[in-house]
């Protein structure tokens, strides 16, 4: 390869947030980008940008996002910085990410997929279905609310804001029962605590469907970089991305937000692609599901499809809220 590579004196600067999960997943791609090209970690440099959504009086305040904006804001600031030259590549959790990128920037490039499911976390470990009538559920994600209150309506659901470890302070403070995260940050984190911890248990996503794209790391580059290009080539994981197109076109079709509350996720099973999709009301008292199998190639459009049938089915009105 004729590329330059970066060196420790000229360092490949990775943009990320702040959050013990963030640099994880930003040090998790360093990791793969120098054992690939067998470089050094001085050879990049991790970049941390604050962006809105990590104010901390509103993290502080449990303002819903729905309020202060939508998925852009755990993005604009690290997009501008790409943008202006500040870093060479941006990591996401693509679950985060709107559907469609600044013009100028690229998001093409995913990391092998971590575990998919959410985990049910609290000091009683009891599950979902052990809950006492009325217990308070913490969460700040309108699907985990809404899909929570469709199965359990009695339910008491609470404000819960802030990285892992800020959210396992507030349960342990006994802001409420329980809380959900999703496997993955825990994975990454190494955070699925044992013996005195708090227990996660993972959920089928039979029992609650997970987010679009979670467990997936994006990495966003400027699209005329063909040095950053050539580089993630070598780290790219074709089935991630496979399976991320059909889930991402139906998100987009559905034009989905932080205001929105629509779960899906895609399976490989050799060359066909099963995807499975859900919206609901964000008070849980209505949901329409649904699921197919396509070829790989075909994901995107299955995708667009199912986004429409549930639309159909849903019928006038059902995203009302949104006006």
């Amino acid at each position: 390869m004729t590329m330059p590579l970066p060196s420790p004196d000229a360092p490949l600067a990775i943009g990320t947030r702040g959050s013990p999960l963030a640099l994880a997943q930003a040090h998790e791609t360093r990791d793969r980008l120098a054992a690939a090209f067998d470089l050094p970690p001085e050879a990049f440099t991790i970049v941390v940008i604050k962006t809105t959504g990590d104010d901390r009086a509103m993290i502080a305040a449990d303002r819903p996002l729905k309020e202060i904006g939508n998925k852009g804001l755990f993005t604009r600031e690290i997009e501008a910085a790409l943008l202006s030259g500040e870093i060479d590549i941006a990591v996401h959790s693509m679950k985060d990410m709107p559907g469609e990128q600044p013009e100028g920037l690229l998001l093409n490039c995913y990391l092998p997929r971590e575990d998919v499911r959410d985990a049910f976390v609290s000091p009683s470990g009891t599950g979902i279905a052990g809950l006492a009538q009325g217990a308070v559920v913490g969460t700040s994600s309108l699907r985990r609310r809404a899909q929570l209150l469709n199965r359990r309506p009695d339910l008491q659901v609470v404000e819960f804001r802030g990285n892992v470890q800020t959210r396992l302070k507030k349960l342990q403070d006994g802001v409420a029962d329980c809380t959900f995260l999703a496997m993955a940050g825990l994975n990454r984190l190494g955070a699925v605590l044992g013996d005195g911890g708090i227990p996660a248990t993972p959920i089928a996503p039979e029992d609650m469907l997970p987010a679009v794209a979670q467990g997936a790391i994006g990495i966003e580059r400027r699209a005329d970089d063909s040095r950053v290009a050539g580089m993630l080539e070598a780290i790219h994981d074709t089935p991630t991305g496979q399976r991320l197109a059909a889930e991402r076109a139906f998100l987009a079709a559905l034009d989905g937000s932080c205001e929105t509350p629509i779960a899906g996720l895609a399976e490989l099973d050799g060359t066909t692609l099963r995807l499975r999709g859900e919206v609901l009301r964000p008070d849980g008292s209505d949901a329409h599901a649904d699921s197919a199998s396509a070829p790989i190639e075909d994901g995107p459009e299955m995708g667009r499809e199912m986004a429409q049938r549930l639309l159909d089915r849903a019928g006038p009105g059902f995203f009302d809220w949104r006006s």
